[in-house]
């Protein structure tokens, strides 16, 4: 029950500003559905953009697999997911996407007597332990890494995602670069099988998880690990630096990201270059189509306003704003890609 409690007190309120958003639905009222990883700053942007222009938002935190498939099949106004589409996928569906925020996963651990932020984490292992391959918390490998750690012999519960997720495209996409058996065996997807552990659905399925099962690992958004208290790790990102999760590392990550150069915005953030780089760090992407009538509008002015007045909110939940001249290139992509039924741009 104390588990329960911890998480609710973090998801409920979060529910509860989208849920006011929508409980008078207005003309101008939106609806959106994907991605759990930008859902709580997404939340926070709901709540002060209803207050500052009377407008709602109705976002369902579901999974990027979800919101995919809920805006192909034209049930919202726009979709959400954290594994950026291809191209030809966009063209293929009349969609284009663009980033709104981004973040960093975080790889987040249940054990005794270990505190947050001390535990050595290297993506191998991380990727050994997901294969099955290590199963035990005094494993070699883990006390070569943590030398000053007293780790215990608990068995490792790995936990993931069982919905289709955004967070386990990175997760994978994160694995899959540093370990060719992991490539090879499971891959990158926002969904795959999985050779050991068990699920939870959301952030918040996986985060009560490890907070409920001793041994566990598994991982969530950091806005998770913050409200939850949880016992984060360090990870060994590529230039060979223990890193901790954080702003700076964030920034660090996305510092190198070619937007302008990358079509669809179809930007990766995953084991980046850098002394100080978070190695899972990504972005989380709007989908809206091309065609559009009111609601479509509506949508580019949540997000506009978002992008104008709601960075200090991003920053205060340790999430990246995009930065000023990425906002310039979206904003360039409505103007020439998003139009009415007669073929007029509507920004």
């Amino acid at each position: 029950m104390q588990i329960k409690k911890r998480i609710t007190t973090f998801i409920l309120p979060l529910f509860l500003a989208i849920s006011a958003c929508a409980t008078t639905v207005q003309a101008a009222d939106i609806t959106g559905a994907g991605a759990t990883f930008p859902y709580p700053v997404y939340a926070k942007w709901a709540d002060a953009y209803k207050k500052a222009t009377g407008n709602g938002l109705n976002y369902q935190s579901v999974g990027s697999g979800a919101g995919i498939k809920q805006i192909k099949s034209k049930t919202v106004d726009f979709g959400a997911s954290d594994m950026p589409l291809k191209a030809e996928d966009l063209d293929a569906a009349g969609l284009i996407q663009f980033p709104a925020i981004m973040g960093g996963l975080v790889p987040v651990v249940n054990l005794e007597g270990v505190p947050a932020g001390k535990l050595k984490l290297t993506g191998d292992v991380i990727a050994a332990i997901y294969l099955g391959k290590i199963t035990k918390w005094n494993a070699p490998e883990l006390v070569a890494l943590n030398p000053d750690l007293k780790l215990p012999a608990t068995d490792i519960t790995a936990v993931y995602r069982s919905d289709g997720s955004g967070s386990t495209f990175l997760w994978t996409d994160y694995l899959s670069k540093v370990s060719a058996e992991f490539k090879t065996v499971v891959g990158s997807s926002t969904a795959v099988k999985w050779p050991v552990g068990l699920g939870g659905k959301g952030n918040e399925g996986v985060a009560a998880s490890v907070l409920q099962i001793k041994g566990a690992i598994g991982y969530v958004e950091y806005a998770y690990v913050k409200k939850n208290k949880m016992i984060f790790a360090q990870l060994k990102n590529r230039d060979g630096n223990f890193v901790e999760p954080g702003e700076d590392s964030f920034k660090a990550a996305a510092s190198g990201a070619e937007w302008s150069k990358t079509p669809g915005y179809n930007v990766v953030l995953t084991n980046q270059a850098g002394k100080g780089s978070w190695p899972i760090t990504g972005a989380s992407f709007i989908l809206i189509y091309k065609q559009q009538a009111d609601a479509g509008r509506e949508v580019l002015k949540f997000f506009d306003w978002a992008y104008k007045n709601g960075d200090a909110m991003a920053i205060e939940l340790d999430y990246v704003p995009m930065p000023a001249a990425v906002v310039k290139l979206v904003q360039q992509t409505w103007k020439a890609e998003v139009k009415d039924a007669a073929g007029k741009a509507i920004w």
